[in-house]
């Protein structure tokens, strides 16, 4: 298999003349780990009569964020592979590009095979970053894996070399002739493949027609739940696709306290990555993060494609990609038994109410909440007077077009039957979908029905959702009443020069106000403890009249400020079932609940 890849690899290169026809390796010591850095040596061969090469690191990954990975990157020198290992000289472009100057280099193709040395530093713990320290190490190889930009679709190799006693290592790629390697067909394939080294627990299962490795590294899980959570998602998810697109899956789990509040997960085409607080916590992200092996990872918009890894790229339709996603996520919940029909009820009810707590969602459509994906980064934007989530939208957006979709064709076709035809027509055929008007193609060709009006005013604008109207073609109804919330009285951002969580603003008339809370304080602790990361998420867990302590650093001096919590008046959703519902309405709440059609 490897020398039939080679030898159509070289037909490849002979017809397009590329500069080589040798796989690019990369070795990565882990060696002293705790001193958290990667030394990584990437070897490049190159044509006789290349003069130069060039090398980049990703700018962003995992997250639709710009992060700059060159930051981390420290002593990049380079040599030649030959025997005598002569060094060449590295000039550095820009923050994420490098020239390997070849020039001068005599004795054939070997002469001309650089190899490029770096160390990169990371102990980030989640699923989005990378991290090296003495217990594991986890990678995201777009995140310490230079490349050669002009020759991404080379196959590639990497070996772990210095890996501790007692470690294994664990990767969604096929193993290599040596040893603790892998290789990928690309760089965009090896990238998509994360890895967890450390003496991991495993176990493993095979259900429909495929096989799913489990991967855990912590303590707050047991066996048996987790596989029998596992076995219930896999089996409803890969039955409502019509069938696995893959032979091997694996799932990799940290269960333990993460930055992320109530867990995280990052897709991959064959395998996600996934931290929560323990293995009961994990149901929901891994029911979301794995449909994402349909949805965005083979049903992809084309603004994705093909993916630049140097810059922003901007898309309409995150919506879709992880709002619907999300609404999935809850369905395959709901409808393997893992949630109670009343729980996927509350569930909805609460993203309708957080929808409607954000001031922002009657000015920011779920279109341009997806475009700007790129500036969740930042504390102000995230302000409900200032963005929705495309997530929490998107999810919304999708549950009320399954039930219009039911409505309009008599229960006969749904949202599910929309997202097996766009695997058909985009994933199977290689190709990708435009954006909202792709989704929107796809679903008026399904129901036979127009959906242009409900695309430009929920999708493409932001008129409120009539919730009653989708709601009553399932004989449900939405009850709102008036509750009080906590407030906080001020706002913070954490982009300040010293990286610290500092007060933007300070409610006029607060109790925060009145307690001397000024902006430009630095937070230091909350109620004694060190600052949770999004402060809306700790404010749900209070309530309105509660004490609390801030610890603040003004001028250099610390100070102690006590304040209740405010109060605020908002909505809070119930959706209840009417008791006269007629016999339509029972049956496409019947077949909505538990992704059925007539």
């Amino acid at each position: 298999m490897k020398s039939a890849r080679r030898i159509v690899l070289a037909i490849v290169l002979l017809f397009c003349a590329r500069p080589a026809s040798a796989t690019i390796g990369y070795h990565i010591s882990l060696k002293n780990p705790e001193q958290h850095v990667f030394h990584v040596s990437m070897e490049i061969p190159a044509a006789a009569a290349d003069q130069e090469i060039v090398v980049a690191l990703p700018a962003w990954n995992a997250l639709y964020q710009v992060r700059d990975f060159s930051y981390r990157v420290r002593d990049v020198r380079a040599r030649n592979s030959a025997a005598a290992a002569a060094p060449l000289p590295v000039r550095m472009l820009d923050k994420q590009t490098w020239r390997i100057s070849l020039a001068g280099a005599s004795g054939g193709a070997e002469a001309h095979a650089a190899t490029l040395d770096y160390s990169i530093e990371w102990d980030d713990p989640g699923p989005f970053n990378s991290q090296l320290n003495p217990h594991h190490a986890f990678l995201n190889f777009a995140e310490v894996l230079m490349y050669v930009p002009s020759r991404r679709a080379e196959d590639t190799q990497v070996q772990f070399d210095d890996v501790p006693l007692g470690w294994r290592i664990a990767v969604e790629l096929a193993a290599g002739a040596a040893p603790n390697s892998f290789v990928a067909a690309n760089y965009n394939k090896l990238v998509d493949a994360p890895t967890e080294a450390g003496k991991f627990a495993e176990f493993g299962f095979d259900q429909a027609g495929a096989h799913f490795r489990v991967i855990v590294d912590g303590k707050e899980w047991h066996r048996e739940r987790l596989e029998s959570i596992l076995r219930d998602i896999t089996q409803y998810e890969v039955h409502l696709m019509g069938g696995a697109p893959f032979s091997q899956y694996t799932f990799f789990f940290h269960f333990g306290p993460y930055p992320e509040v109530g867990g995280g997960g990052m897709e991959h085409s064959n395998c996600t990555a996934i931290s929560t607080s323990s293995g009961d916590a994990a149901a929901s992200v891994t029911a979301h993060e794995f449909f994402h092996a349909w949805n965005v990872k083979r049903i992809r918009p084309q603004t994705l494609e093909p993916v630049d890894y140097t810059k922003e790229m901007y898309t309409r339709a995150l919506w879709f990609a992880e709002g619907v996603t999300s609404a999935y996520g809850d369905y395959t919940l709901e409808r393997s038994g893992l949630w109670s029909k009343d729980q996927f009820y509350a569930n909805l009810a609460g993203e309708i109410g957080e929808l409607d707590s954000r001031p922002a969602h009657r000015w920011q459509s779920v279109e341009e909440a997806s475009l700007n994906a790129w500036l969740e980064g930042y504390d102000e934007y995230r302000l409900p007077e200032r963005s929705i989530s495309y997530y929490n939208k998107g999810e919304i957006v999708g549950d009320m077009l399954d039930l219009a979709i039911r409505d309009a064709t008599d229960n006969h076709k749904s949202l599910d039957d929309v997202l097996r035809r766009m695997y058909d027509v985009y994933a199977q055929q290689g190709r990708f979908y435009d954006d909202s008007q792709g989704v929107e193609a796809i679903a008026e060709e399904v129901a036979g029905a127009k959906f242009d009006d409900f695309f430009r005013r929920y999708v493409a604008g932001t008129d409120e959702i009539p919730y009653d109207k989708f709601f009553n073609a399932a004989g449900l109804e939405l009850k709102v009443e008036k509750r009080a919330a906590p407030a906080l009285g001020f706002w913070t951002t954490n982009r300040s020069p010293d990286a610290q969580t500092r007060v933007s603003q300070v409610v006029p008339g607060s109790a925060a106000e009145t307690a001397g809370l000024q902006a430009g304080d630095a937070l230091v602790t909350l109620n004694g403890q060190p600052m949770p990361r999004y402060l809306p998420m700790w404010l749900r867990q209070h309530e309105p009249g509660e004490t609390v302590t801030l610890r603040v650093q003004r001028d250099n001096q610390e100070l102690d400020l006590k304040f209740v919590l405010g109060s605020i008046d908002l909505n809070k959703f119930t959706l209840l079932e009417m008791p006269d519902a007629t016999e339509k309405q029972k049956r496409v709440r019947e077949g909505w609940l538990k992704g059925k059609t007539d």
